[in-house]
């Protein structure tokens, strides 16, 4: 009977510490969106914008087709044993990005030469941490900052269209090389290894120490419990640039006392969140899942929900570029 109750009780903490770091990922993913909402509306102008034609479609495609080319030379790098190199270019970007997101939310309180100062001392922290002893935390406050720097200068340089675009290519991208070619398996693996910013750790148990995590190829060939668990960074950013998107280009007229723009990227955040549920119900289930399909479908049904009822007309908010 004993052995019996001590069984049940270990199931229950399981559950219970699963259930607790899937609250932890949803809290993280909601952060960022609502940071990435907050650069758009108070920081990021036009001069932040990363293309020319915001409303050009062909942009994503050429997006993909980086990220692909991208990836493959990643991994031969890392096949190669030069993990050194693929480790300095990644810090730096990150370094980099983490910069321009600190300096513009500092600038834009009054800091003067004080926010630059904080923004230089801060990110010459984070990156000094990630170098010498890239615990879990320090990976979540950057990946954080990292997500909401790209969120939301993709969310002002992207229109609905291009978004649309981008959302369904790269949603189909990740179940392949996921569930097909597998090869995005290796890559985080490959950066898992490596301690890089390119994703989200959620610890279950307080004595996790994510220096001492094992390949994530050798845990899912064992099948052994997880002590974390792990979200990659393009799963927070690619369904944001829908929300943040739908909040710089659609019109602010109120409706209900609240601006249009907002409530319909608020209704595609809730979409997001339903993605992420039905995504979590897999993710327990301890094989590698395709985020993407279900964050982005989530998300695009979100805003077309919520922009039909709050504008009422069937172009969601589409402007054709011809």
């Amino acid at each position: 009977m004993r052995k019996l109750f001590l069984t049940h009780f270990g199931i229950a903490e399981r559950m219970h510490s699963s259930t607790r770091a899937v609250m932890a990922m949803a809290a993280l993913f909601i952060i960022a969106q609502i940071g990435a909402l907050l650069m758009v509306h108070s920081v990021l102008g036009e001069e932040y914008q990363a293309f020319e034609n915001p409303n050009d479609p062909l942009i994503p495609i050429y997006y993909l087709l980086a990220i692909v080319l991208f990836t493959f030379l990643v991994l031969y790098i890392i096949k190669k044993g030069k993990e050194h190199i693929v480790r300095i270019l990644f810090i730096g970007a990150v370094a980099y990005t983490m910069f321009i997101v600190l300096w513009a939310a500092t600038s834009s309180i009054g800091l003067g030469i004080a926010s630059l100062l904080v923004s230089i001392a801060a990110t010459g922290y984070l990156t000094y941490m990630l170098v010498k002893k890239p615990e879990w935390h320090i990976i979540d406050v950057t990946g954080t900052l990292v997500a909401i720097g790209v969120i939301g200068i993709l969310g002002i340089s992207l229109q609905i269209l291009p978004v649309m675009v981008l959302l369904i290519g790269l949603a189909i991208y990740d179940a392949v090389s996921v569930y097909g070619t597998k090869h995005m398996v290796a890559l985080a693996d490959g950066v898992t290894q490596m301690k890089l910013p390119i994703l989200l750790v959620v610890p279950k148990k307080v004595t996790y120490s994510y220096l001492k995590q094992k390949p994530l190829r050798k845990e899912i060939d064992e099948g052994t419990e997880r002590d974390a668990m792990f979200m990659g960074l393009g799963d927070v950013i690619i369904p944001g640039v829908l929300i943040s998107s739908a909040f710089y280009c659609l019109a602010g007229d109120e409706v209900w006392g609240i601006p249009g723009n907002l409530l319909v990227s608020i209704g595609a955040l809730i979409g997001a969140l339903v993605g992420f549920a039905v995504l979590m119900r897999f993710v327990l289930r301890g094989n590698p899942q395709a985020g993407l399909p279900l964050l982005n479908a989530g998300v695009v049904g979100g805003y077309i929900v919520s922009y039909l009822l709050v504008f009422g007309d069937l172009s969601l908010g589409i402007t054709l570029p011809w």
